[in-house]
């Protein structure tokens, strides 16, 4: 027997039932967005195996889709099985198409900008528009697995071979990396490509969703520290000299990373300065488009109040004239364009829901 017809019997053999296949489709797509979304919250090392699992799943997507395919092409290439819901089937091909190219490219190092967005936020786009058309789609023709479709053994075998399939997929594009010394073998865990230099320069200019405020005059500009405190302050650009710096890994949601030299105030010493409550327990860092974040006060007292990167003036597109520095964090976290510390007894629950609605008015 060829190795090609072996090949082919054995992907064959791990099909599951046209009805388990229809519905793996969805839980998959799902468990990607939920894991891509989650992952955006996670900065460092030990968050690997979500990383891992988000791009095994992908992968064994791809097989997944190929056992559907295989099933209703005749309803795709012959225009008289055409039905008002073929057009939802093919958009939702498109989309699944697109999510898996662009995610298998992001991780092969492209990296192309398409107007605004990188290769890895339409990645993202498609991810999110894939799991309401998964959802129409198999409204159409709804069909719950019946009893047979689950036999215990022959079932678990089959997902367990599409699972180790997609892990082999993934590992063999990560061998052609390296092989092929493409500009993926450079990336963080999280999928981010590095970004070289010091200074304004030598990172992109970036905002979350819709934030993008007119530049601020540093003249007209001043912080308030407000809240759980016992001495509110309010301090103008000139009294928040750069007396502290730390080096910091910012990494990005939309797909780079670049390590940084920051100089600014510690929030730790206007924490004191302000004369923070016992019981304060976060620290809320507003912007001036309302965008916000907060971190337990612990963390917050290491974080850094930036007006400078590189010894140069943080520019209006990173966050001028102060900036949140919150190594650990991504990068959506650090808040730009800071005027206003809140200090807490409570978290903020909310803050979520404003990092998706705020700079729209």
């Amino acid at each position: 027997m060829r190795p090609q017809s072996r090949a082919r019997d054995l992907v064959s053999a791990l099909r599951p039932p046209p009805r388990l296949v229809d519905w793996s489709i969805l839980a998959v797509v799902v468990f990607e967005a939920v894991s891509g979304l989650v992952s955006f919250t996670i900065a460092t090392p030990e968050g690997w195996p979500l990383f891992w699992a988000h791009r095994i799943a992908g992968l064994t997507l791809i097989f997944l889709l190929g056992y559907k395919l295989a099933r209703v092409r005749h309803r795709l290439t012959d225009s008289t099985h055409w039905r008002p819901t073929t057009a939802l089937s093919v958009v939702t091909l498109l989309a699944a198409v697109g999510a898996l190219a662009t995610g298998i490219g992001w991780v092969a190092g492209v990296d192309v900008r398409l107007a605004y967005w990188t290769l890895l936020s339409v990645h993202v786009g498609f991810g999110l528009v894939l799991v309401p058309l998964v959802v129409a789609h198999l409204t159409t023709r709804f069909r719950l697995p019946t009893r047979r479709d689950f036999h215990r053994r022959r079932t678990t075998i089959k997902y367990a071979g599409l699972l180790a399939g997609g892990a082999l997929l993934f590992r063999a594009q990560t061998f052609l990396n390296e092989v092929l010394d493409t500009p993926g073998t450079d990336r963080r865990f999280t999928g981010s490509q590095p970004r070289s230099g010091d200074g304004n320069e030598a990172f992109p200019v970036t905002s979350w969703v819709a934030d993008d405020p007119e530049p601020i005059d540093p003249e007209a500009w001043s912080l308030s520290i407000r809240g759980a405190v016992e001495t509110p302050l309010s301090l103008s650009y000139d009294q928040l000299s750069p007396e502290s710096e730390c080096e910091a890994l910012l990494d990005c949601t939309s797909g780079w990373y670049t390590v940084q030299r920051w100089q600014g105030v510690r929030v730790g010493a206007l924490l004191d300065a302000a004369a923070a409550v016992d019981d304060a327990a976060y620290v809320r860092f507003v912007s001036v488009t309302g965008y916000r974040w907060s971190l337990p006060i612990e963390e917050a007292r290491e974080a850094l109040l930036a007006t400078h990167v590189g010894e140069e003036r943080l520019s209006h597109g990173h966050g001028g004239p102060l900036r949140l520095i919150a190594p650990g964090r991504r990068g959506f976290q650090w808040v730009k364009w800071v005027e206003r510390v809140d200090v807490r007894r409570r978290g903020d629950p909310a803050q979520w829901i404003v990092t998706l609605v705020s700079g729209f008015d």
